[in-house]
């Protein structure tokens, strides 16, 4: 590994506040690019990597916990320091007792996963394809690879590009997988949700072409807006798509609300029971022909 003074976990004064599944501020380990969260979905500890420094994004989902959030691009990456920082925090995650005093319950007590995740769209990174070898370097020297999995969380919106297709073929060279955005069907949904001038046909062709390259899993964020939940036309329109990609992706991660909104208009949202999300996603295998389901209330 690289040599950067001051990235050193073991240098670090790590946070001492418990992780939480209702908490992911990106700086309780006190570093820039590594920051460890509780994932429902991950079921344990997800070391996400965070690109987007300057909280920028290409999407402003209206459920997003980013605060401060902001259109446009991430700033220059510094690979060395993302480098040193993963292999001092895997250090002390897996030799160390790092997961003792920061994880309460025994169950979430591992390491889940390395998550290409943040403040916002990772492959709109100059760098990501060099952040995925780097990462991937990290592994190999810890003996982790294919042990511990590597996963890219992503609106989806650049697969159609070069550079975003060259990162995940690295990707897939290191037995990584894909966690695909996909809260709407209809162009209006995707307006109101994800805040984009959603195109359908364009995010069901990157979501293919995606799936064709690495393992790929669809994650959907289903709740209600003043209090009531998507209505028929929006549940027709999500079906409608994702049946059309049933057959190439591995399945769906559907999910509630368990973080507050920073976005305005936020008091508008609120969780869905456990019931109903689950008999949603009962519904999604019905309905598309899915392999599987995993609900996350």
């Amino acid at each position: 590994m690289k040599e950067v003074a001051d990235c050193n976990i073991e240098r670090q004064d790590m946070a001492a506040a418990r992780l939480t599944i209702a908490d992911h501020r990106r700086d309780q380990a006190g570093l820039t690019y590594v920051y460890p969260v509780l994932s429902r979905r991950a079921r344990g500890v997800s070391i996400g990597i965070n690109l987007n420094q300057n909280r920028a994004c290409n999407w402003a989902c209206v459920y997003c916990q980013v605060e401060n959030l902001r259109r446009g691009a991430p700033e220059a990456i510094d690979l060395d320091r993302l480098e040193n920082e993963l292999d001092g925090f895997l250090r002390e995650a897996v030799q160390g007792d790092y997961l003792a005093r920061h994880v309460a319950q025994a169950r979430y007590r591992k390491l889940a996963d390395i998550a290409f995740s943040g403040e916002g769209e990772p492959t709109a990174a100059r760098e990501f394809p060099a952040a995925v070898e780097r990462v991937a370097a990290v592994l190999r020297a810890h003996a982790l690879q294919g042990r511990l999995p590597l996963r890219l969380i992503t609106n989806g919106s650049l697969i159609h590009k070069k550079e975003t297709q060259a990162g995940l073929a690295l990707l897939a060279r290191a037995g990584g997988q894909v966690w695909f955005k996909l809260d709407r069907g209809d162009a209006a949904g995707m307006r109101a949700v994800n805040r984009i001038a959603g195109d359908p046909a364009r995010v069901l062709k990157n979501l293919r072409a995606c799936a064709a390259l690495l393992p790929t899993w669809v994650q959907t964020c289903w709740f209600a807006t003043e209090g009531r939940a998507p209505d028929a036309a929006a549940e027709a329109a999500y079906l409608e798509l994702l049946a059309q990609a049933a057959e190439v992706i591995c399945g769906v991660h559907l999910y509630g609300l368990a973080r507050a909104s920073r976005q305005g208009g936020a008091e508008k949202l609120s969780r869905l029971s456990a019931p109903v999300l689950r008999a949603w996603g009962r519904r999604i295998q019905q309905k598309t022909g899915v392999r599987a389901v995993k609900v996350s209330p």
